[in-house]
């Protein structure tokens, strides 16, 4: 791509496309650019983005020319090539105090762990207004008299309602800025457990293809295999139980698009079990048994969503320094659900014959 012009090569557009919530801008500075606060430049360049938050990248070591960490009064120059994450602004919408039960892991007084149950919203939107994990977050900083710089704290990334475990959220834009960088980076470190459809020829591998909008569902997600459409995803995922009709997998993330667990799996064949949205609500292995069909239903039953959880969250502290790693039990029904199998496993060897 010509540099003649100041030219935005690259625009990471964190809302639509990333469970990770940021925003990566690449520019190329134009030839006969004169020299410039890279502030400045950068707010008159790059459209919707304030000097606050310009300052507050800077701050955080997020900007960088030339492949080099810069502060907020360098100078641009003619053919400078400019890459700067930008943490998610808060939305527009007012979040009010809300008490819901929140399973706190960790709180210090720049981040704050939460164990996210099923059917909790992360942020309000689509519908739902009322009731998220950030209208419990102002609710409980109001009752523990925190002082957070917008009341209800700021999001690095985001798990899907329906999906349980470990997300980060922090209490002030520097350390937001910081993390969004690790994201960015991919240094951030996510292990995940989902149940799926399905056995698997080896124990191990990798799920690769671009991850967009659905062109027929603009609900769901979609993988581009040729990468026309969407962004990078990959996905790496290993055994860790076989039930002969299901699969307990552990998924490992180099990226973070949204519903990129869900998408990869039923790309390969192997949808999450009762997963509705994405085909995985229905017996796609098994025998047409009317007992084992009366099984699939029960657990269904006892589980009313996909069987995905956030196992693992590990990453550098934004302030200290320090690398820190948080793990979390499976919830209650996914964890029911793999004692039936297990189960039906066991009882189904017994009656086997030798």
């Amino acid at each position: 791509m010509s540099r003649d012009d100041n030219d935005i090569l690259e625009n990471e557009n964190a809302e639509e496309e990333n469970g990770e919530l940021y925003e990566h801008f690449r520019i190329a500075v134009d030839k006969g650019q004169t020299p410039e606060r890279i502030d400045t430049y950068l707010t008159n360049h790059i459209e919707n983005i304030s000097r606050n938050r310009v300052q507050q990248a800077a701050k955080a070591g997020n900007i960088l020319v030339n492949e080099k960490v810069v502060k907020q009064n360098y100078k641009v120059k003619p053919n400078d090539l400019i890459s700067i994450v930008f943490s998610y602004p808060p939305r527009e919408v007012e979040i009010h105090p809300q008490e819901i039960p929140l399973r706190i892991v960790y709180e210090d007084d720049d981040i704050i762990i939460i164990n996210k149950q099923a059917g909790l919203v992360v942020h309000p939107g689509h519908g739902n207004f009322e009731g998220t994990l950030l209208h419990g977050l102002a609710y409980h900083f109001a009752q523990t008299r925190q002082q957070v710089e917008n009341s209800f704290g700021y999001l690095v990334h985001r798990i899907d309602k329906d999906t349980t475990g470990l997300m980060i959220v922090t209490k002030n834009e520097t350390a937001q800025a910081i993390l969004a960088r690790q994201f960015f980076n991919h240094t951030i470190h996510r292990r995940y457990q989902a149940l799926v459809w399905g056995d698997f020829d080896s124990e191990e591998g990798t799920i690769e293809g671009h991850i967009g909008r659905s062109a027929n569902d603009r609900r769901k997600m979609a993988v581009y295999p040729d990468g026309d459409h969407g962004k990078e995803a990959v996905t790496h995922w290993k055994v860790l139980e076989r039930f002969g009709y299901v699969t307990l997998n552990e998924y490992r993330l180099e990226t973070g698009r949204t519903h990129q667990i869900r998408v990869h799996s039923q790309y390969i064949g192997h949808p999450l079990f009762n997963d509705a949205m994405y085909g995985g609500d229905s017996i796609l292995k098994g025998t047409t048994f009317t007992k084992y069909r009366q099984f699939i239903e029960n657990c269904f039953k006892l589980m009313p969503r996909h069987a995905l959880h956030a196992k693992e969250l590990g990453f550098i502290h934004p302030t200290t320094g320090e690398t820190m790693t948080f793990t979390s039990e499976l919830a209650e029904d996914m964890a029911l659900v793999l004692d039936k199998w297990r189960n039906y496993m066991k009882n189904r060897n017994e009656m086997s014959p030798e």
